[in-house]
C-alpha cells in the first residue's frame, strides 16, 4: 500500500517559523547584548579598581610614614580596621620594592596576591589585578577584585533578558499565529469558495481579496471553472435537445402504432404491435427522464424567494390520484398549517417528489400504501412496503440506469435523478431498507434546505 505524504499547512509553517525565528534572534541579541556588557563591566570594574589604587597610594605613604612599623619577625602587616563589619568587594596591600607587606586591608589575603607586583592590570588565580607604585618604586599598591563578582553581574543581567522570553515566547507565538491567521484569511475564503464550487454552482471564484502572488493562480482556477462549465453545457444541451426531438418522433410512432393495433384482428401481428407499442412508451418515459435529470443538473435549484413546497406536493399528488388504483394507496401528510416555506425551486421538488413516488409505487407491495409525509421541519418523506435491500446494492440505486431485483417498469433513473436535485440544492437523499422501527419496506428521505419562518 502506497503512504500518501500528508500536506503541510502553511499557516503552520509560517507560524511556527516565525516564532523560532523570533525566538533565535532574541537569544542571539541577548548573546551579543551578554559580549557587550561584558567588556563593559570590564571597563567600569577596571576603572574603578584604578580608581581605588590611586588613591590608596597616598593614603598608604602617609599610613606608613607616621605609622607603626609591622612586627619584626612574624611576617605580618598592619591591618586598617573597618569602620562597620563587611565583605569588602575590592581588597589591597601596600609592599615596599623588596615584596614585603606593609599594610594590608581588613579582608585582604596577602598570600593569593603575586608575589612580584607587576604596574597595570594583570589577571591570576580568579583575581583581576591593578598594581600602581609610587615614591619613585619604593611602594607599590596593588588592589584585587574576584573575577567571579564580574561573571555573576554579567549573568545577572543577561539573566534579565532571558526571564522576559519565558512570557513573551508564548505571547510571540500567539501573535505570529494570529497575524499570519489573519493574512492568510482570503486564501482560506477563496479555498471556501473552490470547495463550494459543485454542479448546482460553476460561477467564478471571487479573488479581489487574494495577494498579488495568488492572482494567477485564481485565475486558472477560473479559466478551468469555465471551461468545465462549457463542457458539462454542451453534454446537458446535447442531452435536453436530444429528449427534446425524440418526443414528437415517438409520439407519432405510438400513435401509428396504437392504429395499427386497432385495425389487426388478434394474432401474433397484433402481439408484436403491443410489444411495439410498449417499447415505444418505455422509450417516451425514458426521454422525459433524460430531461428531468438535464433540469437536474443544469443548476438553478434554488429559489430567490421562498415558495410553498407543501402546496407543490398538493399538485404533484393530485396527478397521480388520476389513476383510482394508486389513489387509493397514497396517503400524504401536511404541516399542521398546510404551509412550508423554502428556497428550494418549486419545479425541481416537484421533479424529485414525482420520482420519488413514482419509485415506491412501483417497486412497493401492490396492495399496500404508500406513505407521503413533509414536515413542520422540512424532512420529506416517501416510504413504501417491500422486501428488504440488501446494502450492497442499495448503494448502488443512486446511479444512473442501477436497479434492484424488480420486474417493474422503468428507466433506472428515478433515483439518480432525485440524488441529483437534492445534492445540487445544497442537501442530500437517503435511502433506508427497512423503515425505522419496522421489519420490511423502503424509505426515502430528503432535509429540504433553507426552511423560511415557522410552518
Amino acid at each position: 500500500m502506497i503512504s500518501v505524504p500528508r500536506p503541510h499547512s502553511l499557516q503552520r509553517r509560517l507560524g511556527l517559523g516565525l516564532a523560532f525565528g523570533v525566538t533565535l534572534l532574541w537569544l542571539a541579541g541577548t548573546v551579543a547584548a551578554g559580549w557587550i556588557l561584558q567588556a563593559e563591566i570590564d571597563k567600569v570594574f577596571d576603572s574603578a579598581l584604578q580608581e581605588v589604587t590611586q588613591r590608596i597610594l597616598p593614603l598608604a605613604y602617609s599610613e606608613v610614614l607616621n605609622g607603626d612599623p609591622p612586627p619584626a619577625g612574624d611576617g605580618s602587616a598592619n591591618r586598617l580596621p573597618s569602620v562597620l563589619p563587611h565583605r569588602e568587594q575590592i581588597t589591597y596591600i601596600v609592599r615596599d620594592s623588596a615584596g614585603h607587606v606593609l599594610l594590608q586591608s581588613h579582608d585582604a589575603d596577602a598570600t593569593i596576591f603575586p608575589a612580584t607586583p607587576r604596574r597595570g592590570f594583570q589577571t591570576a588565580s580568579g583575581l583581576r589585578l591593578y598594581t600602581e607604585a609610587g615614591v619613585q618604586g619604593t611602594l607599590f599598591v596593588t588592589a584585587a577584585e574576584p573575577t567571579r563578582d564580574r561573571r555573576q553581574a554579567v549573568i545577572e543581567a543577561a539573566g534579565t533578558l532571558l526571564w522576559p522570553l519565558v512570557l513573551l515566547l508564548p505571547l510571540s507565538q500567539l501573535g505570529v499565529w494570529a497575524l499570519v491567521r489573519y493574512t492568510l484569511r482570503p486564501v482560506l475564503v477563496f479555498q471556501g469558495e473552490i470547495e463550494a464550487r459543485g454542479r448546482g454552482d460553476l460561477s467564478p471564484v471571487n479573488a479581489t481579496a487574494l495577494p498579488a502572488e495568488l492572482g494567477p493562480m485564481a485565475g486558472a482556477v477560473n479559466r478551468l471553472i469555465a471551461r468545465l462549465q462549457r463542457a458539462l453545457d454542451a453534454e446537458r444541451g446535447f442531452a435536453a435537445s436530444s429528449a427534446h426531438e425524440l418526443r414528437t418522433p415517438v409520439a407519432a410512432a405510438l400513435a401509428q402504432t396504437q392504429r395499427l393495433i386497432a385495425e389487426t384482428p388478434d394474432g401474433p401481428p397484433r402481439d408484436r404491435a403491443h410489444k411495439v407499442e410498449a417499447a415505444l412508451r418505455q422509450l417516451s418515459l425514458l426521454s422525459e427522464k433524460l430531461l428531468q435529470l438535464a433540469k437536474a443538473e443544469g443548476g438553478g435549484l434554488l429559489a430567490e424567494e421562498p415558495q410553498d413546497l407543501a402546496r407543490v406536493l398538493g399538485f404533484v399528488l393530485d396527478d397521480f390520484r388520476s389513476d383510482p388504483d394508486l389513489a387509493a394507496r397514497l396517503h400524504l401528510a401536511l404541516p399542521p398549517r398546510g404551509v412550508l416555506l423554502s428556497r428550494m425551486d418549486a419545479d425541481a421538488f416537484a421533479i424529485l417528489a414525482r420520482n420519488l413516488i413514482e419509485n415506491a409505487s412501483r417497486h412497493g407491495a401492490a396492495d399496500r400504501p404508500v406513505h407521503v409525509a413533509l414536515t413542520a421541519d422540512g424532512l420529506f418523506r416517501v416510504t413504501n412496503d417491500s422486501a428488504l435491500v440488501p446494502p450492497d446494492v442499495m448503494r448502488r440505486l443512486k446511479q444512473p440506469f442501477e436497479r434492484g431485483a424488480t420486474r417493474a417498469a422503468g428507466s433506472g433513473l428515478g433515483l439518480a435523478i432525485a440524488e441529483t436535485i437534492a445534492v445540487g440544492a445544497g442537501t442530500s437523499l437517503e435511502l433506508m431498507s427497512p423503515i425505522a422501527g419496522q421489519p420490511s419496506g423502503f424509505e426515502a428521505r430528503v432535509q429540504l434546505p433553507e426552511i423560511v419562518g415557522p410552518s
